[in-house]
């Protein structure tokens, strides 16, 4: 990163961990690196990997740093917000939220300032291993610098995706938030059919597991479109083909449809409860 800027995470949860960890891993200096949080279990675990700087005083971090990461779950956001408000000088600074629900306007109002910047970043959870998607969008005041920031720092979990609006970033919720718990649903399924015919349950995993990352991996790696790899792995009149009709005749496309408007629609409900 050529824009190396002193951070503050409010909030040491698995995503702050994970998001970090990939910051030290591209080389940003863990001494401009704040982290709070009540508890001292998970500072003492990033002060011992990384050598970076801890604090259970939110007001602490916050004053040393040029950005702050709040990193705090949706129901306690109104509170650490406005304690920060009332207790440290924020202008000038750049708000990043990863909290989900939570849309930018409300952050204006729990800070107290509309005159703040404040970028909303959605990572999922495969971000904990590095293989993340993080959708970011931004406010009107957002300079460009401060978005290639964001941008670097969340390519270190994993790939990041600039959506237009709020309800762009419903709808990449909806996909890629939501999405691993499909794929989860999915595999368990094939799982179980593995194990329904007699195969060993460990084996069956194994077997399924592998087979979802070699997907995964020939999708990224190929120029192909989804519907071409498939048809590549699927032999006229072959036991493929038996199979890939089972799904058609269940309408998968409706299905996945179907789940993602679900999926959207909670977003937006869940925004109107904060």
């Amino acid at each position: 990163m050529n824009d190396i800027r002193n951070i503050a995470f409010i909030g040491a949860g698995n995503m702050t961990q994970s998001i970090v960890g990939g910051m030290c891993q591209s080389g940003y200096p863990a001494k401009q690196i704040w982290v709070s949080n009540p508890s001292s279990a998970k500072l003492e675990k990033l002060e011992s990997a990384h050598g970076l700087n801890t604090s259970n005083d939110n007001h602490h971090v916050a004053k040393q740093a040029d950005v702050i990461v709040l990193a705090v779950k949706p129901q306690l956001m109104a509170d650490v917000c406005s304690d920060l408000a009332a207790n440290v000088d924020l202008s000038g600074k750049l708000i990043i939220t990863i909290a989900a629900g939570i849309r930018i306007p409300k952050y204006h109002q729990y800070l107290n300032d509309d005159q703040l910047t404040v970028i909303r970043v959605m990572p999922n959870t495969p971000s904990l291993v590095g293989e993340g998607v993080s959708g970011i969008v931004s406010d009107e005041r957002a300079q460009a610098s401060d978005k290639d920031y964001v941008t670097d720092v969340f390519n270190g979990v994993g790939e990041t995706i600039w959506v237009a609006d709020e309800d762009e970033l419903d709808i990449l919720g909806a996909v890629a938030g939501s999405g691993p718990a499909y794929f989860f649903e999915f595999m368990a399924s094939l799982k179980k059919a593995a194990v329904e015919l007699g195969f060993d349950s460990e084996k069956a995993r194994l077997m399924v597991q592998q087979t979802c990352l070699g997907a995964a991996k020939m999708a990224q790696h190929s120029d192909l479109s989804l519907e071409e790899l498939r048809k590549q792995v699927t032999s006229k009149g072959g036991s493929t083909a038996k199979g890939v009709e089972v799904y058609q005749q269940a309408d998968i496309d409706n299905i996945s449809s179907d789940a993602v408007k679900a999926a959207v629609k909670r977003n937006q409900e869940m925004a109107e409860l904060f």
